[in-house]
């Protein structure tokens, strides 16, 4: 029962918070207002300023947001036992994450749909804006290589994924031009196109799977399985970054978010049927609190609050909010169902998480076996009483080769992903759902995720470069074909070139990604801060939030610094930590050099960006 009761207190404790404090937020703080005109209503250009009813953009926003971060950072932070990530999560969520989502949206509506790295230059200081939006370029690249990677990785260890992933494309680009452009209905098409992905699921499940090992070299270096994905899949992020966003972003955005609501429905299902029957127990099948841990871990803090990003906050939801999100919301009203809405739903989402990742493979082990066909066939050997535990800590404290236990630099990624995955289906499999068929849904369920935020960031950062074409006088980056070109290749050149071996480069900066994505949310807080100053508002609800999240990365780039990089000599994340966290402090100098000198002076109003402001005045001029 410890599992439901968590499960209960936690989702509950969501939808109160949205109808009291967020709505405070929203409206006390924010003021959000209705009648005020917003970015996709002025510049409309059905490109990437359009005007999106609720329910599709909140699908969009959600499923960006999320990708893989509320499932990778929660499956590694259990590490140090489920309670901290829990409480982590649900409080981080509800003060810091989803306060922080609703300003960067506000603020960029009312910016004419500006990045929040560019309204820092009004709000703060020209000098701000360059180093926030330098963050930001690097950041993105890096969350471009990464997650090309991670989808890669994906597709070569659960094959059975690729189907259902590339399908779910073409049919969203059908249902975007329906919407769009042949003025249709949306229920309708959207169960159509959830059937046919999941039937693309099944058909993965019973064996209809692309693996890429069948068909390649076998002692190539570069025509392996995650080079040859890594390399379409930035194909397809280009493409995406300058289609419409009501082409492919949104109509496959809202596709998955509707996927991830059944999924979820399937998954706490199960949770509910396992819990009363005692078969998930998250206190037997998990420590609260770790005392085991491997001597060469990093410590809970800081590295609790970079491990688990998003599902409790996250820098890169301030690029989502302030950068597709903003140029599409049609109404302010909508800001706080989507901005602070969604990001209780990614809180959900980690619990869920965490519970799987515990009490789900507390349940047994999969065992896996491979058919004469290829397929593979898929059995549970269920926990006895007393056995749950076994299960964690196969995960979470493998045993070398050599029978000693493992520690730190033991773990792996697919290895976490695993026991999601794996605790998933077995929550599904309480409820009757096959095994194999479970964890093709759970496989598709991450690879699309992660797909969502491949596609966006390639956006984001495409928009990003065009702001910093107008600072330093680049007119050709201005171009979006060009800046996504820039994008996705500098993206590319670290995924497959700067590596030991083609497909590892993006690994090497994967120690700096949680730092650096933290250290976001402390700038975009920041900026959020410097907003309400300018207008003499309270600024409580931001600045504490801000002053954490500026701390805890400082605290856990300058630990790895000091005790692993250094030491190991490993320069390229030496060069990039010392970059990182001097533009951090200069950030902060900054900060505290304007404060007292803006407070209450209100910020000069928006421009628009070159190209957009040749296309309003000619539209002005037609008009007349």
């Amino acid at each position: 029962m410890s599992t439901l009761i968590v499960a209960l207190l936690s989702f509950v404790g969501f939808i109160v918070a949205y109808n009291t404090y967020g709505r405070w937020v929203a409206r006390k703080l924010f003021l959000v207002d209705g009648a005020s005109l917003v970015p996709a209503h002025e510049l409309r250009d059905d490109v990437d300023y359009v005007p999106t009813r609720r329910s599709i953009i909140f699908g969009h926003h959600f499923t960006s947001i999320a990708g893989t971060g509320p499932i990778v950072g929660p499956a590694i932070a259990v590490f140090w036992g489920w309670l901290p990530a829990l409480l982590w999560v649900v409080f981080g969520c509800i003060l810091i994450g989803a306060v922080h989502d609703l300003a960067a949206l506000i603020i960029s509506i009312r910016s004419r749909g500006e990045t929040i790295g560019q309204s820092a230059g009004r709000l703060i200081s020209p000098t701000a804006r360059l180093i926030f939006l330098v963050v930001l370029a690097l950041a993105l690249s890096v969350v471009l290589a990464i997650f090309g990677l991670v989808i890669a990785n994906i597709f070569a260890l659960y094959p059975e994924s690729v189907f259902s992933v590339w399908v779910a494309m073409p049919v969203a680009m059908v249902i975007g031009w329906w919407v769009y452009r042949a003025q249709g209905g949306l229920f309708w098409p959207s169960m159509i196109g959830l059937v046919i992905v999941y039937l693309a699921v099944y058909l993965g499940a019973q064996g209809f799977a692309l693996d890429l090992k069948n068909y390649l070299p076998t002692d190539s270096v570069w025509l392996t399985p995650v080079v040859v994905w890594t390399l379409l899949l930035l194909t397809y992020a280009a493409l995406a970054s300058v289609l419409p966003v009501w082409l492919l972003l949104q109509p496959r955005d809202y596709i998955n978010a509707i996927q991830l609501y059944v999924a979820l429905f399937l998954l706490v299902s199960g949770l509910f049927v396992a819990s009363f029957t005692g078969r998930a127990d998250l206190a037997a099948a998990a420590p609260a609190i770790a005392r085991d841990i491997p001597a060469d871990a990093p410590p809970i803090l800081p590295f609790l609050f970079i491990t688990i990003a998003c599902g409790a906050c996250s820098g890169f939801h301030c690029l989502v909010s302030s950068g597709t999100t903003s140029k599409q919301l049609a109404s302010e009203n909508d800001a706080q169902a989507v901005a602070y809405g969604g990001m209780l739903m990614e809180g959900a989402l980690a619990v869920v998480v965490i519970l799987a990742c515990c009490a789900g493979v507390g349940m047994g082990r999969i065992e896996r076996t491979k058919l004469d066909s290829g397929a593979i066939a898929y059995t549970q050997i269920a926990s006895a009483d007393g056995e749950q535990r076994a299960a964690w800590t196969a995960y979470y404290r493998p045993l070398r080769a050599d029978g000693t236990p493992g520690g730190w630099k033991d773990h792996s990624l697919q290895r976490q992903l695993g026991a999601f995955v794996d605790g998933g289906a077995n929550f599904m499999h309480a409820i009757g759902m096959p095994l194999k068929f479970g964890i093709a849904i759970m496989a598709v369920l991450v690879a699309c995720f992660a797909a969502t935020t491949l596609d966006t960031a390639a956006r984001l950062n495409r928009y990003v470069l065009q702001e910093l074409s107008t600072i330093i006088g680049v007119r050709p980056m201005q171009n979006r074909f060009v800046a996504t070109g820039i994008a996705v290749g500098a993206s590319g050149a670290i995924a497959l070139l700067a590596g030991e071996k083609p497909g590892t480069g993006g690994l090497i900066l994967w120690p700096l990604f949680g730092a650096v994505n933290q250290l976001l949310a402390g700038m975009a807080l920041m900026v959020a801060t410097f907003y309400l100053a300018r207008r003499s508002r309270a600024i409580a609800v931001v600045a504490v939030p801000m002053m954490f999240m500026l701390t805890m990365p400082f605290f856990a780039m300058s630990y790895d610094l000091v005790n692993n990089w250094i030491p190991q000599r490993n320069y390229v994340l030496i060069t990039f930590g010392c970059v990182v966290l001097s533009l951090q402090a200069w950030m902060v100098y900054e900060g505290l050099k304007t404060y007292r000198a803006i407070r209450g002076i209100e910020e000069p109003p928006a421009k628009l960006p070159p190209h957009l402001a040749a296309r309003v005045a000619a539209a002005r001029v037609a008009t007349h």
